[in-house]
């Protein structure tokens, strides 16, 4: 009897308490109790919250209105842009490309937006677009400098040193120190049309342009309708022979249509159809005068 009663009130745990005691001792099983658990209702209350199309409505007009709030502050206000760097033509061109109502909130701009349509225009080699204080839209410009014209299907344009586009170039008169760049591969091959035009020196005055030959090579186009045809290597070389030979013999003022020295060894002079004939009569006379003695 006193056996049964001792058993009856044994302190031990039971099994499924003991088992519940050692999972109290696993760390996990805390963190998932103290914040999984609220976590959980928590979310599950605000999807249920959500789930109301009243709800949802109203959160979304309580955020758009925040948002208006925020944006219409003051401070966040851009009000005006600022172009430095740039020609007035450009400066222009990008205002109404970018097309800014103004004022219009910071938070609205898209900055990266902006800045890819400023320097995807032709006249801009690189730019930087900032908001400062004041609210100004600050756009530093650097433009591509014109050093070459190509006369394209689409009439004269002008490029930079790099063959990029710089723009429409109008009028050839406008751009005298400039020298055009015509035929098949010209533009692909601007830096040894710049190393020619570099060389040309005394005959500049006569230059009107180099035209690429089956864009292998170049021909120094002069006035009175007179060309250099230069070789597919060596040209600039090629072409301060030609210019020597102007010097010493005055070859160019000759009638003359052009000097060729594709073969290097065997420069040839073309001559005018009239010359050529007038040259054809005189070794005629010698010949016939010849055989007469």
């Amino acid at each position: 009897m006193r056996s049964l009663k001792r058993d009856r009130y044994d302190p031990a745990p039971s099994m499924w308490r003991y088992r519940l005691e050692r999972l109290m001792l696993t760390p996990l099983f805390r963190v998932t109790l103290r914040v999984g658990l609220p976590v959980a209702a928590i979310a599950g209350a605000a999807s249920l919250w959500v789930s109301v199309p009243e709800n949802r409505q109203a959160f979304t007009l309580m955020v758009a209105d925040l948002r208006a709030q925020i944006e219409s502050r003051p401070e966040l206000q851009v009000k005006l842009m600022a172009i430095d760097g740039a020609t007035d033509a450009v400066a222009e061109e990008i205002r109404a490309t970018l097309a800014i109502d103004f004022p219009m909130s910071s938070l609205e701009m898209d900055m990266a937006r902006l800045h890819a349509m400023v320097e995807a225009m032709d006249p801009v080699q690189k730019a930087e677009l900032r908001i400062r204080q004041g609210g100004v839209l600050q756009v530093d410009i650097v433009e591509r400098v014109p050093a070459i014209l190509w006369r394209s299907d689409d009439g004269l344009e002008l490029l930079d040193g790099g063959g990029a586009r710089v723009g429409p170039a109008g009028p050839r008169h406008v751009y005298p120190e400039l020298p055009v760049i015509a035929g098949d591969g010209a533009r692909a091959n601007i830096a040894e049309a710049l190393d020619l035009y570099a060389t040309i020196g005394p005959l500049k005055a006569r230059l009107r342009g180099f035209e690429r030959i089956g864009d292998r090579r170049w021909d120094v186009v002069l006035d009175r309708g007179q060309r250099i045809l230069l070789p597919e290597q060596g040209a600039q070389r090629a072409l301060e022979r030609a210019i020597a030979m102007d010097q010493a013999e005055r070859v160019l003022a000759q009638d003359v249509v052009a000097i060729d020295l594709r073969l290097g060894r065997r420069p040839t002079l073309r001559l005018t159809p009239p010359a050529a004939l007038a040259l054809w009569q005189v070794k005629q006379e010698q010949a016939e005068k010849g055989a007469q003695e």
